[in-house]
């Protein structure tokens, strides 16, 4: 182990991670926009109601590690930087937007990819270019000059919060939170008859947990080196892409190991349940949404600091403030673009 670089590690653990995400993807139905159209328009809230299975297993996990010392909650960049909500409501709004143009989200599009998807190759690498491109690239000066990021003063989040306003100790609050979560999902009784579906959500809870644990260990490890991150999938798919065409052993980090894990465990899935097969755009206009999709998501989720996921579920685990705020809006944003496309559907 002493001999391993520590990107290696990082990139092993980020591997770990997205590979147990992608599976839970393909074989529990874990999809932020699937969840979203079967809720709003198939009349099912099933794939909705998962998602606080997953919240739940991630927050009461990630704040036991934080109560044993095993996870640096404050060294994530959720709790670094200080929140900005107009951040977390254009970026989220921009997002959801453009998750319902391209028809999935940047996880949603790795998952897909991996069963055969090449539709989603072209979202990917949109999205990537996209986040990047704001990110330090030409669009970045605008992004600094309207969504600043500053380091954080004092310390944030939800449970910092309510322990300043009422004296309850972090865990105490965060296991409320979690246990107000399972009870929502579980009133569900179409999802209590889906043990597969719930022995899943907690896998993807339990991969979120790993992440922030594993990046903390290495981060204590290499005198930090390595930062502590959760999975996410907007900038860190840019990163994949300039790993890939620059590639050197000190390009491999966590983000580069969690795409590829994603990949990799949809890839295991498809071809588990039967689902892999090739497929590609044959509508041009749809293609084209699609990339006009992939590039909202790039620029909306540097601005809120990630995605559907890295907000909505690794930034909701350690309970940053900008976690529902922004999950929030990447919903209205989806929604409202779900009904423009019925919309234009409907008048051809």
């Amino acid at each position: 182990m002493d001999s391993i670089p520590y990107g290696v590690l990082a990139a092993l653990a980020g591997l770990i991670g997205g590979a147990v995400l992608g599976l839970s993807a393909r074989l529990g139905n874990f999809c932020t926009l699937g969840a979203l159209e079967t809720a709003v328009y198939g009349g099912s809230q099933q794939r909705l109601r998962l998602w606080g299975i997953v919240l739940a297993v991630a927050i009461s996990g990630t704040f036991l590690g934080v109560q044993t010392g095993s996870i640096r909650l404050m060294d994530t960049f959720y709790h670094q930087i200080e929140w900005n909500p107009w951040a977390s409501i254009v970026g989220g709004l921009l997002f959801g937007y453009g998750m319902a143009l391209a028809g999935n989200c940047g996880f949603g599009a790795l998952v897909r990819f991996g069963g055969g998807d090449l539709r989603s190759l072209v979202v990917v690498v949109v999205m990537g270019l996209f986040s990047f491109i704001t990110l330090s690239g030409p669009l970045a000066p605008v992004r600094v000059a309207l969504f600043e990021q500053v380091t954080a003063r004092s310390e944030q989040g939800i449970t910092a919060t309510v322990q300043a306003m009422t004296g309850v100790p972090p865990l105490a609050c965060a296991l409320i939170i979690a246990a107000a979560f399972l009870v929502w999902a579980l009133a569900h009784g179409p999802l209590r008859r889906a043990p597969a579906e719930i022995a899943w959500g907690v896998v993807a809870g339990v991969a979120v947990v790993w992440s922030l644990w594993a990046t903390s260990w290495l981060n204590t490890e290499s005198f930090g080196e390595i930062g502590v991150e959760g999975l996410s999938f907007t900038a860190p798919v840019g990163r994949t892409l300039i790993y890939l065409m620059t590639s050197t052993a000190g390009g491999l980090n966590f983000s580069v190991g969690a795409v590829g894990g994603v990949m990799a465990g949809a890839l295991a899935g498809s071809l588990w349940r039967g689902m892999f097969r090739w497929e590609a755009c044959e509508d041009p206009r749809e293609l084209g949404r699609q990339v006009g999709g992939a590039a909202l998501m790039g620029i909306g989720g540097v601005i809120a600091l990630g995605c559907s996921v890295g907000q909505g579920v690794s930034a909701f685990a350690t309970l940053a403030w900008s976690a529902p705020v922004t999950l929030a809006a990447i919903c209205a944003g989806a929604v409202f673009g779900l009904r423009g496309l019925i919309g234009l559907a409907q008048a051809d």
